[in-house]
């Protein structure tokens, strides 16, 4: 009898395989698209439909479209994701497109227990983006963190190979990324720099499926096939990272901030603990760090554990100090300055505290050389509540010799009025760098005295055509010209000059101006008979500014 039964059971075992097991599951196809769906309508064309199901994730004008994904217990097989790259997230050029993929969204879905199902069982990734596999860091450690090593006692070669070992942890090429992102996967394909737009991609793709070489697509193996056809557009492949390589614990550290099985007092812990880190990581992490505190908005910071976290960061006096003299150590003033708001956002710095910090920064850029455009832009938007400047008159500043007008715009940003004047003789300057202090300078504090705007457009008309003059005159048309003067001295300079960009640049001050006192027709014909044509033939902003003139 016991053989009788055994054989029932087995009948019974082959009549279930028959019934449900005869068919093998199908494989999920799940795709992205956030640009161009050539790539992935080759696919669908091609791969079997007995074999194969298609997901399209994306839905149009619903931003939590992944997190919707992972709600309704999708699971992947293949991955196919088309659009341009930039390194932080996947995004479309159509200018009807909203939808992007962040690549925090994907990090957050790996690192969540709700969903890791969506991409946990991925056997191939398709990734269409330019860089997306690109080899080199996305950031490297600065020279200053190699100098601050060496002058902590290293020699510069231990304190190269630490920035080495620095920028492949924290810098992350965007084909150490994706391995981060998609680990244990078998295969990951994408592009290492240029990859072909997608009505490019599509018919390459097509070639392979007509070549009858298309078995490896979805077995887990890089198809040999796929990367000739596409390997002179650089596509490449590499699998996801697997347990116990160089900086695999690193994924488990991005993740803590991101899972949400981790309590939320926990992770302001995980990024004080960054906070505390040597001065190089710190510098590398720090991106990251201040990403995390902004983004803790009144509702998170009422949680209890949150603000017991954050009271633990506040009173941590030494991490502070230790932090503090990292940021004023730091050379680039944008990065010294998002340090200090962060050291403000944590409770390291009262108001108080971070104008006398900022005043401090500002008292060590005007010792800098290297001050340009960018440094007077900032020193303008930071005073612009003028409560730096009698800041800044406390601390000795020791400007460079030679100094010359990006100091003095930075100066006239401070509230000087001798350096104003400076600056103001520096708009006809035949130095164009000086010219272009004078433009950050006048986009905060513009001319507004019609005297002194005569003054310096008979400086501007008296210089020699070319860049730095139509620069100059470029500025101008940004102060909405109403002085008729004014007007009248930039046609005649129109009537003169054998500079094209120059006319341009006139012709763009008469758009922006209000000309209703003016001979309109009169400086309309003035326009047609002196102005110089486009090489290519096309219209251009004289043409704009004769329409207005007439209209």
């Amino acid at each position: 009898m016991g053989a009788i039964k055994q054989l029932s059971v087995l009948i019974g075992l082959l009549t279930l395989f028959a019934a449900f097991g005869g068919h093998a599951a199908k494989s999920t196809v799940c795709t992205i698209t956030v640009n161009s769906d050539d790539e992935r309508e080759v696919f669908r064309r091609h791969l079997p439909g007995d074999q194969y199901e298609f997901v399209e994730l994306v839905e149009r004008g619903r931003p939590d479209w992944l997190a919707a994904s992972c709600r309704r217990g999708v699971r992947c097989d293949l991955l196919i994701i088309s659009g341009h790259f930039a390194g932080t997230e996947f995004y479309s050029s159509k200018v009807d497109v909203a939808e992007s993929l962040k690549v925090e969204e994907i990090e957050r879905a790996q690192c969540g227990e709700s969903c890791a199902g969506l991409f946990g069982n991925l056997k191939e990734v398709y990734l269409f983006g330019c860089d997306s596999l690109k080899p080199e860091p996305v950031k490297s450690a600065m020279p200053e963190i190699v100098r601050g090593l060496v002058r902590a006692g290293s020699t510069r070669a231990e304190a190269e190979r630490l920035a080495r070992d620095l920028s492949l942890r924290h810098g992350e090429a965007s084909r150490d990324l994706m391995r981060r992102l998609f680990p244990n996967v078998p295969v990951i394909y994408g592009f290492s720099s240029l990859a072909p737009y997608g009505r490019v991609a599509g018919p390459m793709l097509e070639g392979l499926f007509r070549s009858g070489e298309s078995g490896d697509i979805g077995s887990g193996r890089p198809s040999e096939r796929l990367l000739k056809l596409f390997g002179q557009a650089s596509m490449v492949a590499t699998r996801g990272m697997v347990e116990g390589e160089l900086h695999a614990d690193f994924r488990g550290r991005s993740c803590a901030a991101l899972d949400e099985r981790v309590a939320a007092g926990a992770k302001v812990g995980v990024m004080h603990a960054a906070l505390q880190g040597d001065m190089p990581s710190l510098r590398m992490a720090f991106p990251r760090v201040e990403r995390f505190f902004a983004a803790l908005d009144d509702s998170a910071r009422a949680d209890a554990g949150v603000r017991e976290a954050l009271v633990t960061v506040a009173g941590d006096s030494a991490t502070r100090s230790r932090y503090l003299e990292v940021a004023r150590d730091t050379g680039d003033p944008a990065l010294r300055l998002r340090m200090l708001d962060l050291a403000q956002l944590v409770g390291w710095l009262d108001e108080a505290g971070l104008r006398s910090e900022r005043a401090l920064t500002v008292r060590d850029m005007l010792a800098d050389r290297a001050l340009g455009y960018g440094e007077v832009d900032l020193v303008c938007t930071l005073n612009r509540s003028r409560d730096l400047e009698s800041l800044v008159g406390q601390y000795r500043v020791t400007m460079p010799q030679g100094a010359g007008a990006a100091h003095a715009a930075a100066q006239a940003c401070l509230g000087s009025a001798e350096a104003r004047l400076g600056v103001l003789r520096a708009l006809a300057s035949p130095d164009d760098g000086e010219v272009q202090a004078a433009q950050a300078y006048l986009r905060h504090h513009p001319i507004t005295d019609g005297r002194e705007l005569r003054h310096v457009v008979a400086g501007i008309a008296a210089m020699k055509g070319g860049p730095s003059q139509a620069r100059a005159i470029e500025t101008l048309a940004r102060l909405h010209v109403e002085d008729d003067q004014v007007l009248q001295d930039l046609a005649r300079l129109f009537s003169r000059t054998t500079s094209l960009p120059v006319q341009r640049a006139i012709a763009e001050v008469f758009i922006r101006a209000s000309a209703a006192g003016l001979p309109r027709e009169s400086l309309a014909a003035t326009f047609r008979k002196h102005r110089m044509r486009s090489p290519d033939g096309g219209e251009d902003l004289i043409d704009l500014a004769i329409r207005r003139l007439t209209s």
